[in-house]
C-alpha cells in the first residue's frame, strides 16, 4: 500500500508507515524548547506524543491494516548495534527522534504538531485497544513508557516503600506502576496544589509538608525522582534506606548540578540509576498496563483541555502554567487528506 493515493501527501519507502495524527500532548520537553531552555535543531516540527491512525504502509509483514490506531516508539532505532543489542534502544548508534529533528532529516514528515507522520521502518509500532480513548493513549509513548522502563529495575520488596518526587503525569503514573507491582506505602511530593488532587487516586499518599520526610527517615525503599529538580536529592538520601534505590527520570537538562557527597552513596550501600526514554518492549508494557488499569485509575480526568493545531501557541501557553499534566493537541483534518 502505498501514499500516493492521497494528493499531496508523501509516497513512504520500504518499511515506512504513513499516518494522520489523531490528537497529539504537549510535553514539558517541548514547552522547554519553546521557551528557550532546551535548543533544538530548526527548523522542525515539535512533538512527539501523539495516537496515531494508519493511512498507509510498506510493512507486508505486519498485521497492520488501514484505520488501525498506533502508539509509536518516540526512537527509531537500527536493532544491530552494540546498544540496540543491549535492549537500550533509545542510544542507538543512528538514533533519529520525532519531534526533535530537523526539517531536512528524511521526508520532514518529522513532528506530531501537524496532520500527519512518516513513521521509519526501524520505529516500534503498538495497537491501541478499544478501551483506551484517544486522551488516554497520547502521552503513552513518553511518560508511560518511560515509567515501564524504570519498574524495569525496581525490585520486589515484600511490604516495600517508595516516594515519588514530583506529582506531573511521570510521577502519577510512577505512583499507579509501583501499587500495581506490589508497595504497599508509596508516598508523592509535588509543588502543583491543583494537580496534587490526583496522587491518592494514583494509589500513592500526597506529601505536603516536612513532617512525613523527618517520619520516613531511613525507612524508603526505592525512591523516584520525576520532577527535575536537582535541590529535592537530598530528601531522598535521608529517606533511603540502606541497600535502597534512587531512580533519576526528570533530570534530563544542564541545570541538574548535585550537592551531594560520596560519602552519601557509599555508607548506606545505596544504587543510583539513570533512566532516559525506553525500549520497544516498554511500549508494548505501556500498553498492557494502561488497558488492565484503565477503569481504576482516573487518567481520562488526569488530561486537559483540547485545543485545535491552529490554536497551538495558544495550547502552549496553557501547558506553561503547569496546570494540567497533558494539554492535547487535535489537527484540523478538514485541511487535510485521509
Amino acid at each position: 500500500m502505498f501514499a500516493a493515493q492521497t494528493g499531496f501527501l508523501p509516497e513512504i519507502g520500504p518499511g515506512e508507515i504513513l499516518v494522520k495524527v489523531r490528537l497529539a500532548s504537549i510535553c514539558m520537553s517541548d514547552v522547554h524548547t519553546i521557551t528557550g531552555h532546551r535548543i533544538e535543531p530548526t527548523p522542525s516540527v515539535l512533538g512527539h506524543e501523539a495516537v496515531v491512525e494508519v493511512v498507509a504502509h510498506r510493512r507486508p509483514e505486519s498485521d497492520l491494516a488501514i484505520g488501525d490506531r498506533l502508539t509509536f516508539s518516540v526512537a527509531d532505532c537500527c536493532g544491530k548495534c552494540e546498544f540496540c543489542l543491549k535492549g537500550l534502544n533509545q542510544k542507538c548508534v543512528k538514533l533519529f527522534k520525532y519531534g526533535h529533528a530537523e526539517l531536512n532529516n528524511g521526508s520532514g514528515y518529522n513532528g506530531c504538531y501537524a496532520t500527519h507522520i512518516i513513521l521509519r521502518r526501524g520505529t516500534h509500532v503498538v495497537k491501541i485497544p478499544d478501551t483506551i480513548s484517544d486522551r488516554c493513549a497520547a502521552p503513552i509513548n513518553c511518560s508511560l513508557a518511560t515509567t515501564m522502563c524504570a519498574m524495569e529495575y525496581v525490585p520486589k520488596i515484600k511490604n516495600g516503600r517508595a516516594f515519588v518526587q514530583g506529582d506531573g503525569i511521570l510521577g502519577l503514573y510512577t505512583s499507579a506502576a509501583l501499587r500495581e507491582y506490589g508497595f504497599e506505602t508509596v508516598y508523592c511530593s509535588g509543588m502543583r496544589l491543583q494537580r496534587s488532587k490526583f496522587i491518592d487516586r494514583f494509589g500513592a499518599i500526597p506529601i505536603y509538608n516536612d513532617e512525613i520526610l523527618v517520619d520516613e527517615a531511613n525507612k524508603i525503599d526505592v525512591v523516584v525522582e520525576v520532577c527535575g529538580m536537582p535541590d529535592v536529592v537530598n530528601d531522598g538520601f535521608r529517606m533511603l534506606k540502606p541497600g535502597g534505590l534512587y531512580l533519576f527520570l526528570g533530570m534530563v537538562h544542564p541545570h541538574s548540578k548535585l550537592n551531594i557527597t560520596g560519602e552519601q552513596i557509599v555508607r548506606k550501600c545505596l544504587t543510583i540509576k539513570g533512566i532516559h526514554n525506553y525500549a520497544p518492549r516498554h511500549l508494548d508494557q505501556a500498553v498492557q498496563f494502561l488497558d488492565k488499569t484503565i477503569n481504576k485509575y482516573p487518567y481520562e480526568e488526569l488530561m486537559g483541555p483540547t485545543y485545535d493545531l491552529s490554536d497551538l501557541p495558544y495550547a502552549m501557553d496553557v501547558a506553561t502554567k503547569k496546570q494540567y499534566s497533558r494539554v492535547l493537541v487535535k489537527p484540523n483534518m478538514i485541511a487535510s487528506l485521509s
